[in-house]
C-alpha cells in the first residue's frame, strides 16, 4: 500500500461548502491534516461544516458570504492568513442552478449562474494566486467543472457555459502559474446531490441513496455515479504534494470510474488554393470533413 496522502501544515479554501459536494470536500480535506475555510452563503450549513471539522480534530471556520464580488473573495483569502497564516489550496466549488431553455431563459437566469461559477472562480483564483504567489511556496487551485460543460446540457446555457468556461480557466492559469509552482486544474465530478436528482433517470436513485440504500454497481461503473466522498478523494490528491507535476488538466471521477479528459484538439485540416468558396466548403464537408464530424452531446455507452 501506498503511504496515506497528507496535507498537515496546508491550509485550503473551499467556497459552496456548506452542503452536498462542497461539504464533502471541505470535511476530506479537514481529515486530512488541512485547516479549512469554509465559504457558504447559508451561515448554519458552514457552521455545521466547521463543526464537524474541528470535532474529528480539525481547525476550520467559516466565511458566510456570496461568492462572486472581490471582496467576497479578499475576506476569504484574509480568513486564511489570519486564522491560520497562509493559503495553499483553493477548491472554487460554489455553484447554483437556473435551468430553462434558451428561449426562456431570462437575463436574470443566465447572469446569476455566470457570476457564481464563473465571475465567483475568477474572483476567488485571483486572490488566491496573488497570495500564493506572494509565499512564494506554489499552491493548487482546483476549479469544479461538469459533464455538463464538456458536452453540452439541454435546458442549461449557462451552467454549461460556465463550466466549460472553468476548464479553459484552469488551462489558462496553469500557464500563467508555472513559474511559481501553482498548479491549476477542474475536476469533473459526477455524484449523486440535490443537483444530479433533478435529472429524472437519477432520482429514485438519489432518494434510495437518502434512504441508506448502496448506490447500485450498475451506476457506479457504467454512470459513473457515487457519493460526494467518492469525489472528494481526488480533491485531496490533487491539493496534495503528490500532484505537484499535474497541472492544466481537466479529470473526472464519480462512483468506480476515473477519467482523463482529452484537451481540444483539431479533427481534420485541409487546404484550398486561394481561399474556401461557400460551394468549396459545401464540397469539402460532404466527401471529407461529415465523416469526421463528432455527434453532438456525451458519447453513448
Amino acid at each position: 500500500m501506498s503511504a496515506p496522502i497528507r496535507l498537515d501544515g496546508k491550509v485550503a479554501i473551499v467556497t459552496g461548502a456548506g452542503r452536498s459536494l462542497g461539504r464533502a470536500y471541505a470535511l476530506a480535506l479537514g481529515t486530512a491534516g488541512a485547516a479549512v475555510v469554509v465559504n457558504d452563503i447559508d451561515a448554519e450549513s458552514a457552521g455545521q461544516t466547521v463543526d464537524d471539522i474541528r470535532a474529528a480534530g480539525g481547525r476550520a471556520t467559516a466565511v458566510i458570504a456570496p461568492v462572486g464580488p472581490t471582496p467576497t473573495a479578499d475576506a476569504l483569502v484574509a480568513a486564511a492568513v489570519d486564522e491560520f497564516g497562509r493559503l495553499d489550496i483553493l477548491v472554487a466549488n460554489a455553484g447554483v442552478l437556473r435551468d430553462r431553455v434558451l428561449w426562456k431563459m431570462s437575463d436574470d437566469d443566465f447572469d446569476l449562474v455566470i457570476a457564481t461559477h464563473l465571475r465567483g472562480s475568477f474572483t476567488c483564483g485571483r486572490a488566491a494566486a496573488t497570495r500564493m504567489r506572494e509565499q512564494g511556496d506554489g499552491g493548487r487551485i482546483i476549479l469544479i467543472g461538469s459533464p455538463a460543460g464538456q458536452f453540452g446540457s439541454f435546458g442549461q446555457t449557462n451552467y454549461a457555459t460556465a463550466k466549460a468556461g472553468l476548464v479553459a480557466m484552469a488551462r489558462t492559469w496553469s500557464l500563467e502559474l508555472a513559474r511559481a509552482g501553482i498548479t491549476a486544474n477542474a475536476v469533473i465530478p459526477t455524484a449523486l446531490s440535490p443537483m444530479t436528482a433533478t435529472i429524472p433517470k437519477y432520482t429514485q436513485v438519489y432518494e434510495d441513496y437518502l434512504a441508506g440504500t448502496p448506490i447500485p454497481v450498475t451506476y457506479r461503473r457504467d454512470n459513473a455515479l457515487g457519493t460526494p466522498e467518492d469525489v472528494a478523494s481526488l480533491i485531496v490528491w490533487l491539493a496534495s504534494d503528490a500532484s505537484a507535476d499535474v497541472t492544466g488538466q481537466a479529470i473526472g471521477i464519480g462512483g468506480d470510474r476515473l477519467t482523463l479528459y482529452a484537451h481540444p484538439s483539431a479533427l481534420r485540416a485541409l487546404n484550398h488554393d486561394d481561399g474556401w468558396a461557400p460551394e468549396d466548403i459545401d464540397a469539402a464537408w460532404h466527401d471529407d470533413l461529415a465523416a469526421q464530424a463528432q455527434p453532438s452531446g456525451p458519447a453513448k455507452d
